[in-house]
């Protein structure tokens, strides 16, 4: 095992756009970077999950049930859709003074356990998740080592990668805000928030194992 050539690779792997980063990056727009990093804390979580699924073996039963990966597939699906729809319909944002002077309802203030469930329930929902694990870890393990002492190095190293990732997206949502000052662009914004919620919840639809 090379923990070292793994950390490049655990970064950019976590760095690939979706459902999860669209969300940090979200969350950091709308609540801050700090709030986005604690709401990381439900990614990895779920991500978790899923690695000590991978380190007993039971990944790759999940991946030959087409039955199991349909069901994960379609409720990640129905969730992404549903962020999506009230993504759409919402006119609101939270803290921000408007250029044009319009008023507006704020949003309720979310906690960070709130946040990190929506993070979590992203993450645990998306069966391409566990099937990264099952493919890319077993590559950087060597056989004639202790697998779960190799897993738990490998996991931490990745599990701290997404945390990396989370800073880098919810920062780039942090500079969007300051682009964000009128009634028309924040409504522009939560359209195209939900627009990529639901389209990224048609690509999980299309997903096969």
């Amino acid at each position: 095992m090379d923990a070292l050539l793994f950390i490049p690779v655990a970064i950019m792997l976590a760095l690939v756009p979706g459902p999860n980063n669209f969300c940090a990056l979200n969350n950091g727009l709308r609540r801050g970077i700090g709030m986005a990093l604690l709401a990381t804390f439900g990614r990895v979580t779920a991500f978790a999950i899923f690695l000590t699924i991978s380190a007993v073996g039971l990944g790759a039963m999940l991946l030959a049930s087409e039955t199991a990966f349909t069901a994960v597939k379609w409720v990640g699906a129905v969730y992404l859709f549903y962020l999506g729809w009230r993504a759409w319909r919402s006119r609101e944002f939270q803290g921000l003074a408007l250029a044009d002077g319009a008023m507006q309802t704020q949003d309720v203030p979310r906690s960070a356990w709130a946040l990190a469930l929506q993070e979590f329930l992203l993450g645990i929902t998306n069966p391409k998740a566990i099937m990264l694990f099952a493919a890319i870890f077993p590559q950087f393990i060597d056989a004639s080592r202790p697998a779960a002492h190799q897993f738990l190095v490998l996991g931490s190293i990745y599990l701290g990668a997404e945390f990396v990732s989370s800073a880098v997206y919810s920062a780039c949502g942090r500079q969007i805000r300051h682009v964000i000052r009128t009634s028309r662009g924040v409504a522009r914004l939560n359209k195209i928030t939900g627009g990529f919620f639901i389209g990224a919840g048609a690509l999980l639809l299309a997903a096969r194992q």
